[in-house]
């Protein structure tokens, strides 16, 4: 069973990586996020402020995005990561909807990561899927690059308990565990922009089988 529709190992974003490095040229201290208190985690699952003006990037009831970041004492880095919560809901509700086109990953997204999105949301349309079960988020950490002028955006998903769901016959092909569970997203970012009020995510690369997620 694919919980992905299309492959998303690093060597399919060639283009991406490359911009991704670009981006990390001359970038500042790493901040990290370990050695948080407790309760700067946020709820599980955790449901972003939507913000003025926003799209719906809401999810049918049976599916779970749950969002296991401590939040960084920065505030910018904070909304860094806000926003690339943002695209993954967005994502996530552009399959639920069956709509390659829809205004919600488009707000939060532009160039290669639009792309993506846009690319994922076809190949889940092309199998008559939608998604159910629970898809979990981990293990954050953003980094100031350019500058401040950006913010590279980490973090680990386990997909072990999200499945597809057939659309015509409530079918949900159900699978175990495995090496391919663990998927590590590395996620460029770009604050607001002109009336833009939404971080954007502009690069997207995707590392299937990341051991390094793994617990």
């Amino acid at each position: 069973m694919l919980r992905y529709a299309l492959p998303t190992t690093v060597t399919t974003f060639t283009a991406a990586t490359a911009l991704l490095l670009t981006g990390c040229g001359g970038g500042d201290t790493a901040a990290s996020n370990d050695g948080k208190e407790p309760d700067a985690r946020s709820a599980t699952p955790s449901a972003s402020a939507p913000t003025p003006g926003a799209p719906d990037v809401g999810v049918p009831t049976d599916f779970h995005l749950v969002f296991d970041f401590d939040t960084p004492p920065e505030a910018k880095q904070a909304s860094a990561l806000a926003g690339a919560e943002s695209y993954i809901r967005a994502l996530k509700h552009g399959i639920s909807k069956q709509d390659p086109n829809d205004p919600a990953y488009q707000y939060y997204s532009q160039g290669q990561a639009a792309q993506y999105a846009k690319s994922q949301i076809q190949a889940w349309v092309k199998g008559h899927w939608t998604v159910t079960g629970t898809d979990r988020y981990y293990d954050a950490d953003v980094t100031a690059q350019g500058g401040g002028k950006r913010e590279l955006v980490t973090f680990c998903r386990n997909q072990a308990k999200s499945y597809s769901k057939e659309i015509k016959t409530g079918k949900i092909l159900y699978s175990e565990e495995n090496a391919d569970s663990y998927v590590k997203y590395r996620l460029l970012m770009y604050p607001p922009a002109g009336s833009s009020k939404a971080w954007k995510t502009v690069v997207v690369e995707v590392q299937e089988r990341a051991n390094e997620c793994r617990k």
